[in-house]
């Protein structure tokens, strides 16, 4: 490994390239920013050999992108395509991107925004369920949407016009965009040709790659990189989310080690699993704890929760957690493929794959001892926001104070994404790793005497609220 190798003085820069090829997957001369390229072509040689060694991963790196071709092990439900303003992809927006990233890999160098969006109708006419009429304004802003992903990344450089003047009026309105064609070809490769799958379970793992069959037994070699594949993918790893013979891998310290001086990360270990905190806030999506409301409100409720789950004075139900949500995503996916679509001769597949999946889960169950998990009431959790609410409310952005419903939805499913809790029908179960957010401390700082006096439009909400974790 590299890093072993690598100047004290010059580890940290190191470091840096990794957690952030980690974290993007795809880099450009402007996605994340201007200086990730540069930091990834310097290290490329060390990356892309470590980046093999340790996961499994490969790096591909030219002048104008470096893109990592990662092993997904299982499916995360937790990783969301979001639009540039931060709103989750729908069904709809998904199917625009692929087909836009289908109708920029035959098109020139330039593309209206018009010319894009008669492109990917043609082709969603050819979808059954799925059409895109830019007279209907809700499809005009998802395919805005999708282009604006785009061109978030790179893809796309908008050269004259305006998307949002087109989203408005697509009659009055256009927008010109230059295509980097590299970007668009580094955007989608998958491992296998879609028309021969029969389950989106065959772009996982080795198989996916063609290393292995459904039968291979995996090497020592292969779990450690499964387990330190879980570590940077995940930002908390239980032992319950690993199969029976990885859950060892994970408890020793050479693995763990790895993965701290390749990324910079320091590891918390617990009895239940392991977490990387990642201070730097180049890894993780999501910072936790942070400012703004969402975040400020889930380290509160966070707090609360704690404290109920250790009351023993009205100690509350457990109960075993629900399968993983990947393995549901895998079903919502598979019932998905239009089985038309499908080249015959490779029909049997399927049965491979059924059979994996089901000799998996029969080892699952006779081998995993069943773990039980604090149960939290969904009324509970709707009552102590609006407590929450009611006692800093002035604080919040304008959006959450008349909403507290939404900001209640929001704010669970930010600690879902964190692996704090999981959400099933009647509440939360509640994971080992929010425990070390309890006793969170809320400090109320007033404006000094000089900005008091001021109209009294300007007195509400002159209060903020700053929370931080223990």
């Amino acid at each position: 490994m590299h890093g072993r190798k690598i100047d004290s003085l010059a580890l940290d820069n190191y470091q840096r390239a990794a957690r952030v090829i980690l974290a993007n997957h795809l880099v450009t001369r402007t996605y994340p920013d201007r200086i990730a390229l540069p930091l990834i072509r310097r290290w490329a040689t060390e990356l892309r050999e470590d980046l093999a060694e340790l996961f499994g991963y490969r790096l591909e790196v030219t002048e104008t992108t470096a893109r990592v071709f990662p092993i997904i092990d299982r499916l995360d439900a937790g990783k969301p395509a979001r639009t540039p303003a931060d709103r989750l992809f729908d069904r709809r927006r998904y199917a625009y991107l692929a087909l836009s990233i289908a109708a920029l890999g035959r098109a020139g160098d330039q593309i209206t925004l018009s010319e894009l969006a008669d492109q990917v109708a043609a082709y969603a006419g050819r979808v059954e369920g799925l059409e895109l009429s830019t007279d209907r304004a809700a499809d005009r802003d998802a395919f805005v949407d999708a282009v604006g992903w785009l061109t978030h990344r790179g893809a796309l450089t908008l050269a004259d016009g305006d998307a949002g003047g087109w989203a408005s009026d697509p009659e009055a309105g256009e927008a010109l965009y230059d295509i980097d064609r590299p970007v668009v070809f580094a955007l989608f490769r998958p491992p296998r040709a879609l028309q021969h799958l029969h389950s989106v379970r065959g772009l996982l793992t080795e198989e996916a790659a063609g290393a292995a069959g459904p039968g291979h037994a995996p090497t020592a070699a292969d779990l450690a990189r499964r387990v330190r594949r879980t570590l940077v993918e995940r930002p908390v790893v239980y032992l319950d989310d690993l199969a029976p013979e990885e859950r060892p891998v994970l408890g020793q310290d050479r693995i763990v080690a790895d993965v701290e001086l390749f990324t910079g990360l320091k590891a918390e270990r617990r009895a239940e699993g392991v977490a990387l905190i990642d201070t730097s806030g180049r890894l993780s999506d999501i910072r936790f704890p942070s400012t703004g409301t969402l975040a400020q409100v889930g380290l509160l409720l966070a707090g609360e929760i704690a404290d109920r789950v250790l009351d023993i004075d009205s100690p509350v139900e457990r109960r075993t957690a629900a399968p993983d949500a990947g393995e549901a995503l895998a079903a919502q996916l598979d019932g998905a493929i239009p089985e038309s679509t499908v080249f015959a001769p490779l029909a049997e597949l399927r049965a491979l794959d059924d059979l994996s999946a089901q000799s998996d889960s029969e080892f699952d169950a006779e081998e995993q001892v069943e773990t039980t998990y604090p149960l939290i009431d969904s009324s509970w959790v709707r009552e102590t926001v609006q407590a929450l609410a009611d006692r800093y409310g002035a604080t919040f952005a304008a959006q959450w104070q008349a909403d507290v419903p939404g900001l209640t939805t929001e704010v669970v499913a930010l600690l879902e994404r964190l692996r704090l809790v999981r959400t099933v029908d009647d509440g939360l179960l509640i994971m080992p790793a929010l425990a070390r957010y309890r006793g969170a401390v809320v400090t109320v700082r007033a404006k000094r005497t000089e900005e008091l006096f001021v109209t009294a439009a300007d007195t509400y909400g002159s209060d903020s609220t700053g929370t931080e974790g223990n």
